[in-house]
């Protein structure tokens, strides 16, 4: 037999793929039927069963290597005696059972009830799909948002509390810098610098300053000096590298570094000095860079502004916001200018602008969700982005000019099979004659362009969104599709980012005139680890979305919302609902009038009677019908005439080829 070790990973469908452990390798695909006692996670050895050349391997798990967990959350589902809980965990993509022993920790301590969850240590196996367990911990009742987040942070290996070594190395460390820390670096603290944050931000990574200077203007970007703090090798830098990144959830922050650095020492909170670094950029009238200059400062910033404030001031005219603000009132607006100006070069270059909304949660006092609406974006949010990218991409050219070791953030073109099919629909739309006769990835910008507020907007974006790759950090420079930048890298916020924090050190040496630190084959390591890290955020931030949204729809089933079909499938349709910014699925075994074919290259299901069509970016009307917290789903019925629609009785099947048809 072929054997191949690697890492198991299960879809919540069921199905697995390996990732060897021989990166050159493709993943191996694993049915259900297959996966033997392996867990999502494991790590295995499988052995090829099949070999295809135009998919994945096919394999089975012959052998598990080590567990990938020891504990893990469940929900009880059942009380089975004195101190015996059956119980399932709440991650789906774990298929077994538990028969967890749990004993309170002490008398009068709650003991557990049905649907809720306990941490639970992982025991001997019982049987087929059934394993002992001991429960370690109560965390709570399955409808506390609270207890969800811990749960999601659980599910993902989340860091929870810091080391003790590394809070003791956070408090020895002075409250505030000393004129000792001034020492070589150029004080700014008479400029007026401001940070522009969310209201809820409590750690301030940036400061910004616009001067108009001629025809041009000067560009001040101000980043805490977080490496000043955090030498390498030390106990916080340690456990920063282990974290990767800060996570964060609706009601809580899992910080790369103690609140000690995060929320004070390295912050750029108001009126007090800090130390930073500085990226000083001279930009012409038309928005494009020119003289830099790079340094280690100490500042003090003279505003901390939020978006709102910015937007009420600059973009809403609103005088009360004016007079609060008016000290720094004439920065901004100077700021405004030049932000737009370097947007006008960066959209001109081909840089793209998905601009798709982002949800925001909304709580109560008792912490339960009231609403689930998409976050408000305005060019106040942009000022200063245009402004991080800059300065990130100036740090970058500085860097690989110098030839001195740098943590690239690298974006690679999309999937060229998915922007082919991209090509090909809008061949058969009203695009046709703005299509380029052999269109590429680098048409993609102007086409978003193209359609952006006419019908195939939404169509477009979306289908534009799917053929983008994962975006990760390498020590080689492989540019930037989605900025369309050939250079770029992280700089400006190493309070939450270990790759900004590497890219510091890189800068410190490189302006002292030091040679390179950093070993090449460390700094790829560094790259790989904390782009997993990376994602491992972002899963735990969608999964707790998904959960929340579930917990804030489970008492509105029966309530009918409208909405547009933001994806589709052989079994059904995805619809993105427009009261609440939530999505649910429409099964076609609920729909009555005909049995649908799927097609996927036009992404469209059609009635084989009635022609009935159903699009990506079609407007429905549905009603709510379900929702699970275990798989968690959002089932939804389409409403006609005012009701919904109800799943008629079977009928046979016809052969349809390729094609699979669903009623």
């Amino acid at each position: 037999m072929r054997l191949v070790s690697g890492t198991l990973e299960i879809s919540r469908s069921g199905v697995g793929y390996v990732l060897p452990d021989d990166k050159r390798r493709k993943d191996i695909f694993i049915h259900p039927k297959d996966l033997g006692d392996a867990w999502h996670g494991d790590r295995v050895v499988v052995a090829i069963t099949r070999e295809r050349t135009d998919k994945h391997h096919e394999g089975r798990i012959a052998r598990i290597i080590e567990r990938g967990i020891s504990t893990l959350p469940c929900r009880v589902v059942k009380r089975m005696g004195s101190d015996l809980y059956l119980c399932r965990p709440t991650d789906a993509r774990h298929g077994m059972s538990f028969m967890v022993d749990y004993l309170p920790p002490a008398a009068g301590e709650p003991e557990p009830r049905v649907d809720d969850i306990v941490n639970v240590a992982v025991g001997e196996k019982l049987e087929f799909k059934l394993y002992s367990g001991k429960g370690l911990e109560l965390l709570g009742a399955q409808g506390d948002v609270a207890v969800q987040e811990r749960l999601v942070k659980l599910n993902h290996g989340i860091p929870g509390p810091f080391p003790a070594k590394t809070l003791a190395e956070a408090e020895a460390l002075p409250e505030a810098p000393n004129e000792a820390d001034f020492a070589g670096r150029r004080d700014l603290r008479d400029m007026d610098f401001v940070t522009i944050d969310g209201a809820r931000a409590r750690d301030f990574d940036d400061a910004i300053l616009v001067h108009k200077r001629g025809h041009g203007y000067t560009l001040w970007v101000a980043i805490a000096d977080v490496s000043h703090y955090v030498p390498e090798g030390s106990a916080l830098d340690q456990e920063a590298l282990e974290r990767g990144n800060s996570y964060y959830f609706p009601q809580s922050v899992e910080p790369m570094l103690p609140e000690r650095l995060s929320n004070g020492l390295c912050s750029l909170n108001p009126a007090v000095p800090r130390l930073a670094m500085v990226a000083e950029i001279d930009f012409s009238a038309g928005g494009k860079p020119g003289r830099t200059d790079f340094y280690p400062a100490v500042i003090q910033s003279k505003a901390r502004l939020t978006y709102g404030q910015v937007q009420r001031a600059l973009l809403l005219d609103d005088k009360a916001e004016q007079h609060n603000i008016a000290h720094v009132l004439p920065m901004l607006r100077t700021a405004e200018k030049l932000a737009r100006s370097i947007g006008a070069v960066r959209t001109e270059r081909g840089s793209l602008d998905f601009d798709l909304p982002e949800p925001e949660i909304l709580f109560n006092l008792q912490g339960e969700a009231e609403d689930i609406r998409p976050k408000v974006r305005h060019f106040g949010h942009q000022i200063v982005e245009e402004f991080m990218i800059a300065a990130n991409e100036a740090v970058a050219r500085f860097l690989t000019e110098k030839d001195a070791p740098v943590l690239y953030r690298v974006h690679p073109e999309p999937d060229a099979a998915k922007l082919e099919s991209l090509f090909k629909l809008l061949a058969s739309t009203d695009m046709a004659l703005k299509l380029p006769v052999h269109p590429g990835a680098g048409d993609l910008a102007g086409v978003l362009r193209d359609v952006s507020g006419s019908d195939l907007d939404f169509l477009v974006s979306r289908l534009a969104l799917r053929t983008m790759m994962q975006a990760s950090y390498s020590p080689k420079n492989d540019g930037h599709f989605g900025l369309a930048s050939t250079c770029y890298c992280h700089f400006t916020s190493p309070i939450r980012r270990y790759a900004d924090l590497v890219v510091h050190r890189s800068l410190k040496r490189a302006i002292a005139g030091l040679p390179p630190k950093a070993k090449p084959a460390h700094l790829t390591k560094v790259a790989e680890y904390i782009s997993r890290r990376e994602r491992v955020a972002m899963e735990a931030e969608r999964e707790i979305l998904k959960r929340v949204t579930v917990l804030f729809l489970s008492d509105k089933v029966g309530r009918q919302f409208t909405g547009v079909i933001g994806s589709l499938a052989d079994f059904g349709f995805w619809v993105e609902l427009k009261e609440v910014m939530a999505e649910g699925m429409v099964r076609l075994s609920s729909l009555s009038d005909d049995y649908y074919t799927f097609f996927p290259e036009r992404h469209e299901l059609i009635g084989e009677r009635t022609g009935r069509r159903f699009r990506l970016g079609q407007a429905v009307s549905v009603e709510l019908t379900d929702v699970d917290m275990g798989r968690l789903s959002v089932d939804l019925s389409l409403v006609e005439d005012g009701a919904a629609t109800a799943a008629a009785p079977k009928k046979p099947k016809r052969k349809s080829g390729s094609k699979r048809r669903r009623r």
